[in-house]
């Protein structure tokens, strides 16, 4: 069973083992391999579709596999060799998959990352990794990069005419071209070959190369399956990056099954959900806000008799459904019920289920219809779904099927089932996944249900972090178990339940992940900023908990005409201050004046815009003014002067929540 130090795999479900049976046979050694195979099965269905391309692109599997092999053969023609880096530079379009694939086909490795990409974040993957050639979005692309090159080879993914320059530019169709002319030279790869690097920040700020072989990326492609069948055809609308690796293996695993994958983005995302109808997606939290947010503006502009009509049915199903949850055993609010309170849930799911059935034929349907009325279920990872998106999706009958994993492993490790669906969890492991909860400080296993880190291991874990072993030996045990980061928990029937991190990496509800300490550095310029600690984990922006100078803020209040109140000299107070202003005199400055606030708010703005590299995800949104400063009397710093986050965290949980309400 799950966490006990003696055994920590998790068995297959008879379900998983039909499903199993049920998978196409894909034995193969490298990720390429898969093509082949997918071709013969699926020839003329369409495999990568774009609509808003101009033309309109659609490409079979047949026609994919024959692309893929043309652009490996064009890079060998060209000299590229196998084990060499190739970066990849671009965003979502049936030509990345090409191109990726085509890479690895070609025996080199490939390393990606998006053409929106700051410049030197680009330029530094580029030097760290010991790319050889590039393959990039476009001529804009390129100019970006020009100034900082020192590699001899440049593909455009664009059919523009190449610049004039002094190293070897070609074109899409120039390089397939040239792959048409010369046969591809077959490469020795198996499960233990470097695949890719995915570069991830890391806590200096400096992305790190998270190598990925064709193992790690094809134990995704055949186990996914044994969860979630699709069936060759089922069209499959496609929104976040290709280049990360969430969104990467599981187009990997749809066109391993022959699914169609249809290219979309915010600007048409509810048009094309309407109009190409798909019976499944992959998105993050935010995505599934968005439809909730949209439905529910919807709701609002009805008249005020039919507000009240759909809250009560809203109301009434969600009693339903919470009932059901008991009754079946999977309400993780209540994972031990009693007799009586299975019965008493039983009765209640009865009584609501006349109120549920009218809330599906006046209002469910209609929200289903929304989204093309075909979604079977949809799957959700880089970060946990909210409690009420959770609620509303199983109300209106869109089973969402949220699942747990990172860079570092493929990424996936855990995700919920379709027959044991226990809302708020990450779901259990998947195929040959273990999970190890251990103490944080002695690193021993802990019992089921208690909280502690959470350790990883199976197939799915990454080689390492490239040229990086001090890294790799601090994630990665002797033993194999990856250290996550993350805080947990996992249940009898082997759910993991995340409530926390015990790293700093922040994860945002559009799956960018956000360094705090280079923001919180930078924030620190500001005079009257003493401390700041980021929050936001699973939330739409950062928050921030700010300590003020409570001496720098009354110097610019007089100047302000304002009247702050001065500390009587002498006057005492518990705990330490972070100026002469004892804790008496602190409660007569009124910190949520607008005056004050939007004095924060400035400082915030200004300095975390002038801070190089800034992003628009780096904007901090809601903050707190706190009057405690964190020490280590408190508790909330350790013994090197190191704000204690999870300490923090539990400290002002209400603030916190109170926040983002």
């Amino acid at each position: 069973m799950l966490n006990r130090p003696t055994s920590n795999s998790f068995t297959l479900s008879e379900q998983e083992r039909l499903n199993s049976e049920c998978m196409a046979d894909y034995s193969s050694e490298s990720l390429p391999e898969v093509w082949s195979l997918a071709a013969k099965r699926f020839a003329q269905i369409p495999a990568l579709r774009d609509p808003h391309a101009k033309p309109e692109v659609v490409i079979t599997y047949a026609q994919m596999y024959e692309q893929i092999q043309q652009f490996a053969a064009g890079l060998q023609a060209l000299g590229v060799q196998p084990g060499e880096r190739v970066a990849l530079i671009a965003d979502n379009s049936p030509r990345w998959m090409i191109a990726d694939q085509g890479i690895m086909a070609s025996g080199a490795v490939d390393v990606v990352r998006s053409a929106q990409a700051e410049r030197e974040e680009l330029v530094f993957i580029l030097a760290d990794s010991g790319s050889t050639a590039l393959v990039v979005e476009d001529i804009k692309t390129l100019k970006k990069l020009r100034e900082s090159l020192s590699i001899n080879l440049v593909i455009l993914l664009s059919d523009e005419e190449p610049p004039a320059e002094t190293l070897k530019v070609l074109n899409f169709s120039a390089l397939m071209a040239l792959g048409s002319k010369h046969p591809l030279q077959p490469v020795n790869q198996n499960r233990e070959t470097l695949a890719t690097l995915i570069y991830t920040s890391g806590t200096s700020g400096k992305p790190k190369g998270v190598m990925l072989t064709h193992g790690n990326l094809l134990h995704q492609v055949t186990t996914f399956g044994t969860i979630l069948p699709p069936k060759p055809g089922d069209r499959v609308l496609s929104v976040l990056p290709s280049w990360h690796v969430y969104e990467r293996t599981c187009e990997y695993f749809i066109l391993s099954q022959g699914c169609t994958q249809i290219y979309t983005n915010i600007r048409y995302f509810k048009q094309d959900l309407k109009e190409f109808k798909p019976q499944l997606m992959i998105g993050v939290p935010r995505l599934w806000e968005s439809i909730y947010e949209g439905v529910q503006r919807q709701f609002r502009e009805q008249p005020a008799s039919k507000q009240k009509l759909v809250n009560f049915l809203l109301s009434c199903s969600h009693r339903y459904i919470k009932a059901r949850r008991t009754y079946q055993g999977l309400n993780l609010e209540n994972l031990h019920p009693s007799i009586t309170q299975k019965l008493i849930s039983g009765i209640q799911t009865v009584i609501f289920l006349p109120f549920h059935a009218l809330g599906e034929k006046l209002v469910y349907k209609k929200v289903r219809e929304a989204t093309g009325g075909e979604l079977k279920r949809v799957i959700s990872g880089g970060g946990s779904l909210a409690k009420h998106l959770d609620n509303f999706f199983e109300i209106v009958g869109i089973e969402v099927l949220v699942g747990y994993g990172l860079t570092e492993t493929s990424p996936v490790t855990n995700v919920r089932r379709p027959w044991h669906n226990l809302r708020g969890s990450s779901g259990q492991p998947i195929p040959g996944t273990e999970i190890r909860i251990v103490d944080l400080e002695t690193r021993q296993p802990l019992p089921i249900e208690q909280r502690g880190l959470v350790m990883a291991r199976g197939p799915q874990i990454m080689r390492g972090y490239w040229q990086n072993p001090e890294a790799t030996a601090k994630a990665i045990d002797p033993q194999g178990w990856f250290d996550t980061g993350d805080i947990g928990w996992v249940t009898p029937q082997s759910d993991l339940v995340i409530t926390g991190r015990a790293k700093d990496t922040i994860v945002l509800t559009n799956g960018e992940n956000i360094e705090p300490t280079p923001i919180e550095d930078a924030c620190l310029r500001s005079p009257y900023i003493d401390q700041i600690m980021l929050v936001g984990q699973d939330q739409r922006s950062l928050g921030a908990l700010i300590v003020p100078n409570l001496e720098a803020l009354q110097q610019w209040a007089a100047a302000q005409n304002l009247q702050l109140a001065l500390p009587e000299e002498g006057s005492g107070g518990a705990g330490e201050s972070n100026s002469s202003f004892t804790a008496s005199s602190i409660q007569e400055i009124n910190l949520e004046s607008k005056v004050i606030q939007d004095l924060f708010r400035q400082e915030l703005n200004r300095e975390v815009r002038n801070r190089p590299g800034y992003r628009a995800d780096d904007r901090i949104g809601p903050f707190k003014l706190i009057l405690e400063p964190f020490s280590i009397e408190n508790g909330l710093m350790t013994q090197t002067l190191k704000i204690r986050r999870n300490v923090v965290m539990e400290r002002y949980h209400d603030i916190i929540n109170g926040m983002f309400a």
